[in-house]
């Protein structure tokens, strides 16, 4: 359905256009803001990028409530540290969406009345220090697995905002890792911890890379336009090849008895995640989707006046301005 709407909204575009731009993209050359693009192309970039800026935002606030109980001054530094990135990332990629047309606030009126979505895996709780090692080792390595390809896309904005967002989520997987780690060799009832946290993020951390490619209605489209690199599978395959060994490395067991080695395919064969649960996720049905949306609205109503102080300030720098001239 969607790359049917994609090709109704590039319609009206002049054949050879697309076609020239077609040939562009085929020859690995950037798009930038000003040059001509089909719209579907302006559209599909808006909500990639849009809901992606937005993952970025929402993903603070299952870690955010844990930073004044880390349990030494040292996590408590790096977890505060990590949000402040996350903060940073949705920063870089609204701005490089404003590139495209839309403005800020109309971005956050989508994800505020839903028709913008975030990240499903944002809307699972956190129930203990543990989980803050699965979200950075999983979630963020997932997280890594769909962005460095990014750093290739067609897009020049969104292209170049991902060199550096990649550097900091690597630095994010090892911090979890790292607590993993610290968790795995601890006490039984530490490590007890640390596969509870395991088998609650596994399945939801491969839902992140989306639906399987046969139930994928946008991959067709993005991979011409180069919006996206890998599909859905690629990616979801690859995570499980190289998490898999890092569980084994921390004597943690990955909760799925069908995991087999194949050698005929050199990767791990897994079983699929409960899809119904990831489509209801989306839909608004998640354990925290209420949570979660509700402190965004929270926060933006909270900081009107702000804003409003802002506008004002520039509206009297502007009036300034003006009579001085």
């Amino acid at each position: 359905m969607y790359a049917q709407m994609i090709k109704s909204e590039s319609s009206n575009d002049d054949p050879q256009a697309l076609a020239e731009f077609q040939a562009r993209i085929d020859r690995g050359e950037r798009i930038e803001p000003k040059e001509w693009m089909p719209e579907g192309y302006r559209k599909t970039l808006i909500r990639q990028i849009g809901q992606h800026a937005h993952s970025e935002i929402v993903g603070q606030l299952p870690e955010g409530n844990w930073i004044t109980r880390a349990p030494t001054l040292e996590r408590k530094q790096i977890l505060l540290a990590k949000v402040q990135d996350e903060a940073g990332h949705g920063l870089y990629l609204y701005s490089a969406c404003e590139t495209l047309g839309v403005t800020r606030d109309e971005l956050f009126e989508k994800l505020h009345s839903g028709a913008m979505k975030y990240s499903s895996i944002f809307n699972y709780p956190t129930l203990t220090w543990a989980d803050m090692g699965a979200i950075g080792w999983l979630v963020d390595g997932a997280a890594i697995m769909n962005q460095v390809p990014l750093q290739r896309t067609s897009y020049g904005p969104y292209a170049r905002a991902m060199v550096r967002i990649c550097k900091e989520e690597s630095f994010h997987q090892r911090q979890g890792y790292s607590i993993m780690m610290k968790m795995a060799q601890g006490t039984p009832a530490q490590k007890e911890m640390a596969q509870d946290a395991l088998n609650r993020f596994w399945y939801p951390s491969l839902m992140m890379f989306g639906p399987s490619d046969a139930e994928s209605v946008h991959s067709t489209q993005n991979m011409a336009w180069k919006i996206k690199i890998n599909t859905n599978d690629e990616l979801r395959q690859r995570f499980v090849n190289e998490t898999v060994p890092q569980a084994e490395y921390l004597g943690l067991t990955v909760p799925d008895e069908h995991l087999r080695w194949n050698d005929d395919k050199q990767g791990y064969d897994f079983s699929e995640p409960d899809w119904d649960e990831f489509f209801e996720v989306l839909k608004g049905n998640g354990p925290c989707n209420e949570e979660r949306l509700g402190a965004r609205r929270k926060a933006w109503d909270d900081g009107q006046w702000f804003r409003e102080g802002l506008s004002a300030y520039a509206d009297k720098q502007a009036t300034r301005r003006t009579a001085a001239e």
